[in-house]
């Protein structure tokens, strides 16, 4: 059995069969190679001798990193991603107040971003792309989306129960940080983790609730909130805690993804891709504990 990314920058190495990581050694220890042989495992982050030895062509992206200069760094990963959540914030907030304030601009922005996020989050995906111009453009597309969410969901608590202005933002931004930070603390000190086992069981749940979302949306087209799988109900809040855990879930694995790469020794080129994975998944999570915060609200607020 083989390996299975998340992370598009990571599959055509893991189906190669091939190592990495230079002659004679395996691409992650306890992996189990073509041939049936099993190395032991040693835990994740801790490469074999032979890793990146230089020159050592990499399979299916062309020569490794000929010197630790050339090679992807964490800062190369954190400083990409920052770049990126930066535009999704900077479109974000005009976006924002044109939500709360009522403009109908607003919605056009949102559908915009909705719309021009999936297709362009496709081609960056299925092209596996590291072009910084696509990856940025998608952060300032999903920025609109999730601007004109946030404002829209505020703007409906306003008017329900007299809330202020911000609260409900301010708590799923510092949520959502929270729950980053206790995601990461649970993977660096393998509290979880991250096997093959649990990528595919995230992995098909992940798909199972895309596909039920999906059905309500479509339901929604012909009846008003469609099963009542988004609205603010039990089922809802029941829907919303899933996608939360599901979401977290897919933020450790797009953490292994970051510590694979950087153990192969890829170019410094690659970062783009896992800044966009990162993105992809934190922007997620924060549309997950933003409308779980909305529905409690909604329910128990006086």
């Amino acid at each position: 059995m083989r390996l299975r990314s998340s992370n598009p920058v990571l599959k055509r190495a893991m189906r190669s069969g091939q190592s990495p990581y230079g002659q004679g050694a395996p691409y992650q220890a306890g992996y189990q190679q073509p041939y049936g042989q099993t190395y032991p495992q040693q835990g994740y982050g801790h490469p074999q001798p032979g890793y990146a030895q230089p020159g050592y062509p990499q399979p299916g992206y062309g020569p490794q990193a000929t010197s630790p200069a050339e090679r992807m760094s964490i800062d190369d990963v954190v400083v990409r991603t920052s770049m990126t959540l930066g535009l999704v914030v900077l479109t974000a907030v005009p976006t924002y107040f044109l939500a709360v304030a009522g403009n109908p601009l607003a919605l056009g922005l949102a559908l915009l971003g909705v719309l021009g996020g999936l297709v362009l989050g496709l081609v960056i995906a299925f092209r596996q792309s590291t072009n910084p111009a696509l990856i940025l453009t998608y952060g300032a597309l999903e920025g609109l989306f999730v601007g004109g969410l946030s404002g829209l969901l505020e703007r409906s608590l306003m008017a329900q129960n007299g809330a202020a202005m911000g609260s409900l933002v301010t708590q799923a931004v510092f949520g959502t940080l929270f729950a980053a930070g206790a995601v990461l603390a649970v993977y660096r000190f393998r509290i979880i983790r991250v096997t093959n086992t649990f990528i595919k069981v995230v992995a098909a749940a992940t798909l199972g609730l895309l596909v039920l979302l999906l059905a309500n949306f479509v339901a929604a087209l012909f009846m008003p909130g469609g099963f009542g799988l988004r609205e603010p109900s039990m089922l809802g809040l029941g829907i919303s805690l899933i996608a939360v855990t599901l979401a977290a879930a897919m933020l450790m694995i797009e953490f292994r993804a970051v510590e694979d790469a950087l153990n192969m020794g890829l170019p410094r080129k690659f970062s783009w891709q896992l800044a966009f994975g990162l993105t992809v998944t934190l922007v997620w999570l924060y549309i997950e504990i933003l409308r779980l915060l909305w529905i409690l609200k909604s329910l128990f607020s006086e």
